[in-house]
């Protein structure tokens, strides 16, 4: 019976956020409340469960999703992006130009959440593609499917964040495991994928083709790389330290507190605001007015991880998640699996794959601690099982067909499917770490 509490609760989220279009935070309250009392909660436990979801959800992550937000603006606002762009279209030529993009959008993607990412690195494909004369397709699968990548599996991105906070998992083996299963999977999906898509020689949509920056206003290349990928070195580097020395060992201490997450962002954050801002003469005014943007553009999505979070703890309370994590173990699948395929249910009846992946930690959290699996794994396959098939009921789908003028039908052969390789992708290489690892 709790079991299909549960999934009648899931069933609800999905008429609310896709069918009535509530507001989702909304529709996680509601929801979390029905559930309760559905499984015989006091009000008073149920709000208080709420409370301390919401609470325990946000006080870990809230600091690292606004500095994720604050770098990722900088890095676009700033012009570093194009010049990571420009740089290695240089560097790669015309024969290899997918591959640039692909390269750029992994680089860019770590640090700027999807949406901006979208938006901000899709002219840079239409103005490549008017110096290549190659089809826009062609050219924007690949770095649509880094950005997608790194949106799905890579901390400090919200989802990831939230995940690896949920299942206890360590950030940095986290991001170290993410990168070995997300090279693959962007090679699939961009690259070798698109080499399918030549046909789709639509133009773009003209109200959507943006003006670069000129050149002259760009920072310099080895300063745009450093302020994108300083979160990852640091959070890599400490983590290879702490993997060959002993606890209580100076470096060991060192490295603990370099890699904290919290740190690690806060010290991106400011390395940007000077590297790409101050120290290019960039009013603080200006600089601040960047940071303040950044904020607003993910209160959204605080409030969808803080609605996961309530939910998450109802079931933790009601002891829900215990009974079915004693259900699952019966089905005799592989975790990585399971959690990979609700993931990838419940992204297909919503669309979001922030609320798949939250929704999906609720439920397969109990099964770590009795599977053995490493829970970064757990992250990563997560993750990629809410990637699975983005289709009408994602704004990501709508967001690529007007830009790239396709039909329905099209961005479903295109879009859609690049997105499934990603997913299946992640799982398959989940599984081989797991063998290693």
């Amino acid at each position: 019976m709790p079991l299909l509490i549960v999934i009648a609760a899931i069933l609800l989220l999905v008429i609310l956020v896709t069918w009535c279009r509530l507001n989702t935070f909304l529709s996680f309250l509601i929801v979390s409340l029905l559930m309760g009392l559905a499984l015989h909660m006091k009000i008073t436990d149920i709000t208080r469960s709420i409370q301390t979801g919401i609470g325990k959800t946000l006080g870990s992550l809230i600091v690292i999703i606004v500095f994720g937000s604050m770098l990722g603006k900088l890095v676009a606002e700033s012009g570093a992006g194009q010049r990571i762009a420009t740089g290695l279209m240089n560097l790669f030529g015309r024969r290899y130009v997918q591959w640039s993009l692909m390269l750029t959008g992994f680089i860019v993607g770590i640090p700027l959440f999807y949406n901006i990412g979208f938006v901000l690195m899709v002219p840079l494909i239409f103005t490549v593609a008017a110096r290549t004369g190659l089809p826009v397709v062609y050219l924007g699968i690949p770095m649509l499917a880094s950005l997608s990548v790194t949106h799905g599996y890579l901390p400090p991105h919200p989802s990831p964040a939230a995940l690896v906070e949920q299942f206890h998992a360590n950030m940095g083996l986290t991001l170290v495991y993410g990168i070995c299963i997300a090279v693959p999977a962007i090679v699939l999906a961009g690259p070798l994928f698109s080499r399918f898509l030549r046909g789709y020689t639509n133009p773009p949509g003209k109200m959507f083709v943006a003006e670069p920056l000129p050149e002259e206003e760009l920072p310099g290349m080895f300063v745009s790389l450093f302020a994108a990928l300083l979160p990852v070195f640091l959070l890599a580097i400490t983590a290879g330290i702490k993997s060959f020395t002993n606890a209580g060992n100076l470096s060991y201490e060192v490295a603990s507190w370099l890699g904290d997450p919290l740190i690690v962002m806060l010290l991106a954050v400011l390395n940007g605001m000077y590297w790409l801002g101050l120290r290019r003469k960039m009013p603080v005014k200006k600089v601040m007015t960047i940071m303040d943007d950044a904020v607003r553009d993910i209160a959204v999505i605080i409030l969808i991880i803080g609605g996961s979070g309530a939910f998450t703890q109802l079931l933790h309370d009601s002891q829900v998640s215990s009974y079915i994590a004693t259900t699952l173990q019966g089905m005799h699948l592989h975790p990585l699996i399971l959690a990979w395929g609700i993931a990838a249910i419940i992204r297909v009846c919503i669309g979001s794959a922030t609320v798949a992946g939250l929704t999906t930690a609720g439920i397969v959290a109990p099964l770590i601690a009795t599977s053995g699996v490493k829970p970064e794994l757990m992250v990563l396959a997560t993750g990629a099982g809410s990637l699975m098939f983005s289709h009408v009921n994602d704004a990501g789908f709508w967001m690529f067909k007007e830009y790239f003028n396709l039909t329905v039908k099209d961005t479903i052969k295109t879009w859609s499917v690049m997105e499934t390789i990603v997913s299946v992708t992640g799982l398959v290489g989940c599984l081989l770490l797991s063998l290693i690892a």
